[in-house]
């Protein structure tokens, strides 16, 4: 249960760091809102991820998820460039985050 919790977290920190981008440095109200409860409810899932999960593999995936997910976010809807170096750097990412899982077997 304790890795499902960390993808939900990983996830949420995806959606709150969109969120400060919609939030136009916390000038937009809504943005702003949906943003830190994004964060709040993220932090939550990370902190019963490492209630089980060894704090430093926990918080590698969960910001490799952020990386990742961000990344692919921004080159997706705001036009962000994607090249070659920036997909090997996202392989990189993914195969440390599968590295980790895979080492750590609960």
């Amino acid at each position: 249960m304790a890795w499902i919790y960390l993808l939900i977290a990983g996830i949420l920190e995806v959606v709150w760091a969109v969120g400060m981008k919609y939030s136009e440095g916390w000038t937009k109200l809504y943005p702003s809102i949906f943003t830190i409860v994004s964060m709040v409810i993220g932090f939550y899932f990370l902190s019963l991820a490492v209630k089980t999960l060894p704090l430093g593999t926990a918080y590698a995936v969960w910001t490799g998820i952020g990386t990742i997910g961000t990344v692919i976010f921004g080159i997706i809807f705001f036009s962000e460039t994607m090249d070659l170096v920036k997909i090997i750097c996202i392989l990189l990412i993914v195969t440390g985050i599968v590295g980790l899982r895979v080492i750590h077997k609960s």
